[in-house]
């Protein structure tokens, strides 16, 4: 090292975990550069699921273009060097990693619609018991698969949303895939569906194929009931291409390895007619009922629609939630997204009132009162409400209800037998 002059164009660079252990006389007046890397590897591996080796470069390739972009301000782009001062305050780090993981997907999962969910626990009022169940059945094997191992006991593979439209069942999918960060594919069932013999199955094995390659995985079929019905209904059907789907879907479910965390979750508002093979131990297995909110679960939805918006004091939301009964989360939606709407609407004209009062009278204005801040007030949902539907009758409330006590009782037991089994154990 003593040897190489400094026009040799030779640099040497060494890595180490370990930095006090090296010979002091390797390290003074040779050693020019310590760098320490400010980056949480183990961190960027576990937020990397289905990355390959070219995927992971082109990450890091990213985060050091990110680096170079925040001191675009002080290089100067004419000089043909870069002064060393600013070389020397360059660094990769996880702030940088972070807005590239942002920007960038896994090649695997290129070619299929992916979305990063930013849905959480707070954007879906009320529901606590089926946002528990969800969270043991796919939240907890992701953190926690130790546990699992160690009580012997092979995590759900499968989730059944059944329910009423505009329930939130898409927003649970979406919100528990954020929570455990996982990926996240979203399929809805006619998108599978073509008119050309074997395409359709050809689809089913390409989206599972996709979901395993990027494990951990939240494979979300939304409308379900569009290829899973009960075969040999499909009267008519060209060729069976109905039952072919639901057969290549059956397959790919019993062929999904232990080892790969995928979780499958259905959505339907027609359970009636899903294939009960479908619904067998060991693929859709866990059947959740979304039913429309109560008063409880209705006021914390109006909160969570509400929390990026100003509210006027005057607007009482446990009131709405009282006055909405048997309306369904997107309905409640509606009524925020309307009133929020007149309100914009008020804001806007009372901002063109107010510059035609300037431009006709200039110095009256200077002497006008500040204006008020722009909030939704209580008159703003008195109108909306005018104009508020249920979408959701109360003849399909009943037969909902009526099908997820019948789905229970079928599942369960015969409260006797349970009585008799119990007696008899102890």
């Amino acid at each position: 090292m003593d040897g190489l002059k400094s026009r040799a164009h030779v640099i040497v660079m060494g890595a180490t975990n370990r930095p006090n252990s090296i010979d002091p006389a390797l390290r003074r007046g040779i050693v020019e550069s310590n760098k320490n890397i400010l980056v949480d590897l183990e961190r960027i591996a576990k937020d990397t699921h289905g990355y390959v080796g070219a995927d992971l470069a082109a990450l890091c390739t990213e985060a050091a273009l990110q680096c170079i972009r925040e001191k675009m301000d002080v290089i100067d782009l004419e000089d043909e060097t870069i002064d060393a001062e600013i070389l020397n305050s360059m660094a990769v780090s996880n702030e940088h990693f972070q807005t590239a993981l942002g920007t960038s997907n896994p090649s695997a999962l290129r070619e299929t619609v992916v979305e990063v969910p930013n849905c959480s626990w707070e954007d879906i009022g009320g529901l606590e018991n089926v946002k528990r169940e969800l969270q043991e059945t796919v939240q907890y094997p992701v953190e926690h698969p130790e546990k699992f191992e160690k009580f012997g006991m092979s995590p759900s593979k499968g989730v059944l949303f059944y329910g009423p439209p505009g329930c939130g069942k898409t927003l649970l999918a979406k919100a528990i895939a954020n929570e455990c960060q996982a990926n996240f594919i979203s399929v809805k069932g006619p998108e599978l569906l073509t008119m050309w013999f074997g395409e359709s199955e050809a689809n089913v094995r390409e989206i599972f194929d996709k979901a395993r390659q990027s494990a951990p995985c939240v494979l979300f079929f939304d409308e379900l009931d569009s290829i899973a019905t009960q075969r040999g209904s499909s009267v008519g059907d060209a060729g069976g291409a109905a039952d072919r789907v639901l057969n290549q879907l059956l397959t790919e479910m019993d062929g999904m390895s232990a080892k790969k965390t995928v979780f499958i979750i259905g959505a339907t508002n027609r359970p009636d007619i899903i294939d009960p093979a479908l619904l067998r131990p060991g693929r859709l297995d866990q059947l959740i009922y979304i039913p429309l909110p109560d008063e409880d679960s209705r006021h914390q939805i109006f909160k969570a629609c509400l929390r990026k918006s100003p509210i006027s004091k005057d607007v009482d939301l446990r009131a709405l939630a009282k006055y909405t009964q048997g309306f369904s989360g997107a309905d409640i939606t509606e009524i925020c997204q309307r009133a929020c709407k007149y309100a914009i609407r008020e804001n806007i004209e009372k901002d063109i009132e107010r510059e035609r009062r300037r431009r006709d009278n200039p110095e009256a204005m200077e002497e006008d009162v500040e204006d008020e801040v722009a909030e939704i007030k209580a008159a703003h949902f008195e109108e909306s409400m005018k104009y508020a539907r249920r979408s959701v009758s109360d003849a399909d409330i009943r037969k909902y209800q009526a099908f997820a006590q019948t789905l229970q009782q079928s599942r369960g037991l015969d409260p006797n037998l349970v009585e008799v089994l119990y007696a008899n154990f102890n």
